[in-house]
């Protein structure tokens, strides 16, 4: 089995095979296969374009792209950050348990003290972001792989998995407002939470803790900011090559699968094994489909009516595991509500981002995308009654007792009421024009159409 590096200018090469992880490159003077003319795709390393307003008003320069690790590293990060970074790709970084060697001094003992507490539901993850200078993703899984005691259980060599990890944070595309290395932080470290629930913990191999935070760290890798839609009606090559099935989800397990072999992390692995640990993560990551959304819930409401689960079987262990993926990649709404807040604002920008380009190709804008028509309390509110609320008041359930799960269910309520009373706010304000304040956070203007 092989992983065929594919470096071009302006085009794409194919070698489809289940044998063989295909890792696209696409440089900056490639072009979207829409039949749009005019339409720049960014400079980026991956295999997606980025898809946004950006660059339709501005002017790409050809040849320049990063040369490599080392320069972006040498040109984003401080001395001190770097000279750690070359000391770990010389495989000279420290051992020690619990080493947050990629951390500058000043901010190691906040981001400390912040993963002590990372199983706690309010853990910032924008804070987390900052402290660790844009590289939340890769010390976020370095450190619960350690408290996991993964890396000694699966005798991963630190070098080869650090190169692996930074790989992934890199291939998220940072300028989308929420599908970046932030959200997959975010889902990993809810993700661990939700592995900790006394039902799960006590039934759970190091194997189901190693594809659980692989997968959540993974799920979203190199996402253009646009959906699924899109690149079926633009034709785009994804949505060829994977026959509009699964189209964002089978893109991000086949990108993680070259990674992994890309870096060899699981190349001291009988071959055997590495196949089985790759195919699990494609069956998690493809569950984070939100279009089979109906399908797991109701399977998964068949079996707590049933009673049947027994998470002795690895095939019921796996069931959950893709459950609580689902969870934690919609988790958003049962978070504190500043910080719900953030993130509902941050998909919505995205939303609106897709609708402005179809705007400008002319396009049926889709679903949710018109910021002219869709506000962000509207939005939110569909989301958390059709997508999170039925999800989670299963996933209560299954947990039951769970302080957690209470907390969650709590947050969600609280948060979709006050999403409804900003709704109110908005609506009056769209029917009074000339209202002073449109839109503020306050609830004059609900009282004054009551």
């Amino acid at each position: 089995m092989s992983c065929l590096m594919v470096e071009r200018c302006g085009a794409v090469t194919f070698k489809w095979s289940e044998q063989n992880a295909v890792r696209v490159r696409m440089l900056a003077d490639g072009r979207l296969n829409t039949g749009h003319a005019g339409v720049l795709l960014a400079e980026r390393r991956g295999s997606y374009p980025l898809i946004g307003l950006r660059v339709l008003n501005t002017s790409s320069q050809q040849g320049e792209v990063e040369s490599g690790t080392r320069r972006k590293l040498n040109r984003l990060l401080s001395f001190q950050r770097f000279f750690h970074a070359s000391r770990l790709l010389r495989g000279l970084a420290s051992h020690s348990p619990g080493s947050l060697h990629i951390l500058d001094n000043d901010y190691l003992g906040q981001a400390a003290h912040m993963l002590s507490k990372v199983e706690t539901w309010n853990f910032d993850i924008f804070l987390f972001d900052r402290l660790t200078n844009g590289n939340s993703l890769v010390t976020l899984m370095c450190h619960l792989f350690n408290v996991c005691d993964l890396i000694h259980h699966f005798q991963l060599d630190m070098v080869k998995l650090h190169r692996f990890l930074g790989m992934v944070q890199d291939d998220y595309h940072s300028n989308n407002p929420y599908h970046n290395a932030v959200h997959a932080a975010d889902v990993t470290q809810a993700m661990y939470c939700y592995m900790k629930e006394p039902r799960l913990a006590e039934q759970l191999t190091p194997l189901d803790g190693f594809l659980g935070l692989m997968a959540a760290a993974a799920h979203d890798v190199d996402h253009p900011g646009v959906n699924q839609p899109f690149l079926m009606k633009t034709r785009h090559h994804l949505a060829s090559l994977y026959q509009n099935t699964s189209v964002l989800e089978s893109h991000h397990w086949r990108s993680t699968v070259g990674m992994l072999r890309e870096s060899g992390l699981l190349s001291h692995l009988p071959a055997n094994i590495s196949q089985d640990i790759e195919q699990q993560l494609g069956s998690l990551i493809l569950a984070t489909d939100i279009s089979r959304q109906n399908e797991f819930l109701v399977t998964f409401r068949e079996h707590l009516d049933n009673q049947d689960l027994d998470l002795q079987l690895a095939s019921h262990r796996h069931f959950m595991l893709q459950i609580a993926l689902k969870c934690a990649d919609v988790c958003n709404p049962c978070r504190d509500w500043e910080l719900s807040r953030q993130w509902s604002e941050r998909v919505c920008e995205e939303f609106y981002r897709q609708g402005d380009l179809e705007r400008k190709l002319n396009m049926e804008i889709s679903p949710l995308c018109d910021k002219l028509t869709d506000s962000v309390p509207a939005v939110q509110i569909g989301f958390i009654s059709y997508i999170v609320q039925p999800l989670f008041q299963e996933w209560q359930r299954f947990t039951e007792p769970s302080l957690l799960s209470q907390m969650m269910m709590s947050n969600l309520h609280k948060n979709k009421d006050r999403w409804s009373r900003l709704w109110c706010v908005h609506a009056a304000s769209e029917t009074q024009p000339h209202s002073e304040e449109p839109g503020g956070g306050g609830g004059g203007d609900g009282e004054d159409i009551s």
